[in-house]
């Protein structure tokens, strides 16, 4: 007697997401890194994640939005902000994307997958964005949007101004920089005016040498913090 063939990865991931596809093939592409397209002579856009990552992170970031206006209405613009960005950092995600076991179902090339592919926490948080736009895509906004509020219900549960202490916009933007491959970002206090109980302080952030944004604020740390948001909002990550 022949033995059963085991079940697709995809398949196996359904019940940990918690949602079962109408078109399968929309998952498959979700979980489809670049490298495996191009090690099987794929050269379509479809044929991989990428296009899916773009439309997650849209879909993630404004329910996001909509669960902290509707959670937090004391809270200000800025605090809200920085919520979401550690929400919707790649960091975040790629520890969510472990939780969900996606690096096992990922589609990777026998060469992506022998340096630590399925590991990959850039790679990780990709295709976390992918997936969500694959459930929208497949069941519509309403879908997707109940499978971030339950990937998200304890971060949310927790939420307080202190959250993103380990996140920050100076880390986001060190991310984004290593990603991309920009070179590390730098730091430089441009001016310090006022008197000494009410200091205001101007930090200018550079990448490759070329000063890309400035930043004020109460000390020199929160200064910095506000040049890498700045920096990180004209980058469309915020």
């Amino acid at each position: 007697m022949p033995a059963a063939t085991p079940p697709e990865p995809a398949a196996e991931l359904q019940p940990r997401l918690g949602y079962v596809f109408q078109r399968p093939e929309l998952l498959r592409r979700a979980l489809t890194h670049s490298s495996w397209r191009r090690a099987h002579g794929g050269a379509g856009a479809n044929e991989d994640n990428e296009r899916l990552e773009f439309l997650g992170d849209a879909v993630l970031e404004l329910r996001v939005s909509e669960r902290l206006l509707a959670a937090h209405p004391e809270s200000d613009e800025g605090q809200l902000t920085r919520w979401r960005a550690w929400l919707v950092s790649a960091r975040h995600l790629a520890r969510l994307a472990q939780g969900l076991e996606l690096g096992a179902a990922l589609r990777l090339s026998a060469a992506e997958a022998a340096i630590g592919g399925r590991a990959k926490p850039r790679l990780l948080a990709n295709a976390l964005e992918a997936v969500i736009a694959a459930i929208h895509l497949d069941g519509g906004y309403a879908a997707a949007a109940a499978f971030v509020d339950r990937l998200l219900e304890e971060a949310l549960r927790q939420l307080a101004p202190e959250t993103v202490h380990e996140f920050g916009f100076k880390s986001a933007l060190q991310e984004w920089a290593h990603a991309t491959g920009a070179g590390l970002p730098s730091y430089r206090l441009v001016e310090a005016s006022g008197p000494e109980h009410g200091k205001r302080f101007t930090a200018e952030v550079s990448i490759a040498g070329r000063c890309i944004h400035r930043g004020a604020g109460k000390t020199k740390k929160d200064a910095e913090q506000q040049a890498a948001a700045a920096a990180l909002r004209d980058l469309g990550r915020l």
